[in-house]
Formats: structure tokens, sequence, C-alpha cells
């Protein structure tokens, strides 16, 4: 099964006054595993970044502004999703922006049906704490070491770290990965041999009649080439 890991950068919190999308960055995924597959693109937000907001991600309004717009990477963004569900931490936030620009463009809007919200499977997992990605990774021993400031395409990739460990998936797919969580010892072990080896509790008529039954099985039969063995 295919899923896209999504994570997207603003001009702030709220899309019905104005804030415009930024940055987003994609992980694709397919039965749980990531395949390399990534979509990354920064936006031409049209307007100015606040303090508030570039402090968050660190894009500021003279970078952006050579960048394209929404409406000239639109295809390209709905082509690499897909129909594939959407893995989003906190997916009505992102979800929200996406489909106000895609309003903007009088295209068709991505359905709440598409949505895996990690936020809401962390909250019944870990209920009563905090569940931000930090708080996940630190939980689930992930490396967010990169992350000094928000970036869609880097909390895309962590993001996907964390929601295999969500549902269980690392174990059930058998994920061997260099962390600090996963040792493998190896233990050589030394066969012992005894120095006197223990008496056959065979008869020798128990041997004999064994040794008759076997030339009743044919020419070749698989005993013969054991019938000599102590």
């Amino acid at each position: 099964m295919r899923e896209i890991v999504l994570d997207t950068e603003t001009t702030g919190l709220d899309a019905l006054r104005g804030d415009r999308l930024v940055e987003i960055g994609c992980v694709e995924m397919f039965n749980h595993m990531p395949t390399g597959q990534t979509y990354h693109v920064y936006i031409n937000p049209e307007r100015d970044m606040p303090q508030e907001a570039f402090a968050v991600h660190g894009l500021s309004t003279e970078f952006l502004a050579d960048k394209p717009l929404f409406a000239a990477v639109a295809d390209e963004f709905l082509e690499f999703i897909g129909d594939a569900p959407l893995i989003i931490h906190n997916a009505s936030f992102d979800i929200g922006f996406i489909n106000m620009e895609l309003d903007r463009l009088k295209r068709a809007a991505i359905p709440c049906e598409r949505l895996v919200d990690t936020l809401l499977l962390a909250r019944r997992k870990h209920p009563g704490v905090s569940n931000r990605l930090d708080d996940l990774c630190s939980r689930y021993a992930i490396d967010n070491s990169r992350r000094t400031k928000h970036g869609a395409l880097l909390d895309a990739e962590l993001l996907a770290e964390v929601y295999i460990d969500l549902i269980g998936a690392r174990q059930s797919s058998l994920i061997l990965a260099e962390t600090e969580r996963t040792q493998i010892h190896v233990v050589e072990v030394t066969r012992r041999v005894r120095e006197v080896p223990l008496a056959s509790r065979i008869t020798v008529e128990e041997r004999e009649a064994h040794r008759a039954f076997v030339a009743t099985l044919g020419d070749h039969p698989l005993w013969a080439e054991f019938k000599d063995a102590d």
C-alpha cells in the first residue's frame, strides 16, 4: 500500500485570515517502508513573512521572493500524492492550508477521508502527555538533532519514522535500524564433546532385528546407510 507522509510550513496559523503556504515536503512510503522518493518545494506566498513565523522555520520574504507560486506547482504536487492516504501530524492544519490554495485555483479539495492524523494516533496511544513531533522523536529514540528549525521535508522524514513506531510496523516489518535501540549480539557457542562416549542402550538382539527388518525394504533402503552407525 502506497502512503504519503506530508508536512507544510506557512506564514502563520490561520489560512482563513490570509496566511499562506511557503513549503511542502512529502515522503513516499510503500507497505510502511520509505521508498526514498520525496517531493519538496518552496512557494512564494505573495505576502510578507511575519517575524513569528520566520522564527519557527527561518524562511524569509527575500528567500521566497523568487520561488514559484502554488499555481505553478499544483499539478506536480497533486501528481506526486496521487490518491494515496496522507499521513500528517495535526492534519487539519496542513490540509486546511493546502485546500485553501486549491480553492483559489478552483481545484477540488483533498477530502478528509484520505487523512491519517498522527497526532490523534499519538494521543490515543500516549494519553495525558505532550505528543509534539519532537516529543515523539524522543519517546521512540529517533534522532532529530538536525531539527534546529522546522522544515517541511525534514519534518516529513521524521514523521515517517514516528508513524512506523506508532502503528507498530517497525517490529512487524523486521526493520533492523542502526540506532541505539537496536543491538545485535553474536555469541560463539563451542560444542562440547564427551571424552568417553556413552554406551549404546540398544541390545545386540534389537540391532539384529532392525537389520533383518531393513533387509525387507528393497535394494537401496535409506536405513541401510546407517546400519553400521553406532
